[in-house]
């Protein structure tokens, strides 16, 4: 199956495998089969960060296929991403280098910036204010940080750069300042998100779009009982029944053909081998005109605790909601 997984090209002559294994969210103690199903499954792209505090047992489903002779490093694109609390230059390296001794690795792929506010350095990710609502902020400016970025590519230790949940504006700050263009922009995006305007401005600067929570993420912790069901709404299941597919393979395709690297997280072999079966089939233009007429800008990842940061990237979307 690794073979039948298209590729897209970065500016810079790299190239991504379009479908790659979630693993944020995924229960501890499971990422690891996860990883080794997934592998054995043809996916050689692998979606990590340090603030899912699981990057070891991922490194250890790596491992274990690498020792096994089923995949060499060099078959594998292993992304990672900068947490929120280091961002001051000085804390780049290290946060790396964190990141590659839990995957017990000596480079990665590709390593994002993933937020692009910043907060309080020290040992705590959330460093939560007294009303347990918002997290204390540093005054670093993100195009501070991407200079650090850039020297690990020079070093060898990273092979590409970019960044996530940027908006537009930000993006083009990045544009404006770099030796090395950002690779890409990891964003939120399924049918009832689509970030139409932005994932259109990255693909006019060249900036891959690398689509997150496709399906709806519909294990996130803070859904409500109220809240719509992606993967259960009447237009997906049709276009499902239609091809004989799953719903979730269909949101797969439709990012795929959009020109998307798309992501989807599972721990369940079944669905992390019925999610890689996407490349078989096509959805027809009528198909992609019902998926693009179920946006309703449902954002499921709004990053609540750092509202009111200067850098925040949603703020003009939430402004007349937020408390």
């Amino acid at each position: 199956m690794a073979s039948n997984i298209l590729r897209v090209v970065f500016t810079n002559g790299a190239s991504i495998p379009m479908l790659g294994l979630g693993t944020w969210n995924s229960a501890p103690g499971q990422v690891a089969q996860a990883v080794k199903d997934a592998i054995d499954a043809g996916y050689r792209h692998i979606d990590c960060a340090h603030v899912y505090e699981n990057e070891h047992e991922v490194g250890e489903g790596i491992a274990a296929k690498i020792a096994q002779g089923i995949v060499k490093r060099e078959d594998l694109f292993v992304t990672s991403k900068l947490w929120n609390t280091f961002h001051r230059p000085n804390l780049v390296l290290g946060a790396l280098q964190t990141t590659l001794r839990n995957l017990r690795l000596k480079y990665l792929d590709l390593y994002l910036i993933h937020w692009p506010q910043a907060y309080r350095e020290g040992v705590e990710l959330f460093p939560l204010r007294p009303d347990g609502k918002r997290v204390h902020f540093s005054d670093v400016d993100y195009v501070d940080t991407w200079p650090r970025m850039e020297r690990l590519v020079d070093t060898g230790i990273v092979r590409n750069i970019g960044l996530s949940n940027f908006n537009s504006r930000q993006v083009q700050r990045i544009l404006d300042v770099p030796r090395l263009p950002p690779a890409t922009n990891q964003i939120e995006c399924h049918p009832y998100l689509h970030q139409a305007k932005l994932t259109e401005f990255c693909h006019q600067q060249g900036v891959t779009v690398t689509a997150y929570s496709p399906l709806g993420s519909p294990a996130r912790p803070w859904a409500k009982q109220t809240d719509p069901v992606l993967m259960e709404d009447p237009v997906v299941k049709t276009l499902a029944e239609k091809h004989s597919k799953s719903a979730a393979q269909v949101l797969i395709r439709y990012q795929i053909q959009l020109g998307h690297v798309v992501i989807p997280k599972s721990v369940n072999r079944e669905r992390i081998v019925s999610n890689a079966d996407v490349f078989g089939f096509t959805l027809d233009a009528d198909d992609m005109k019902q998926l693009a007429k179920l946006e309703r800008n449902g954002r499921l990842c709004p990053e609540s605790f750092s509202f009111g940061h200067p850098h925040h990237p949603f703020e003009e979307e939430f402004r007349n909601t937020s408390p």
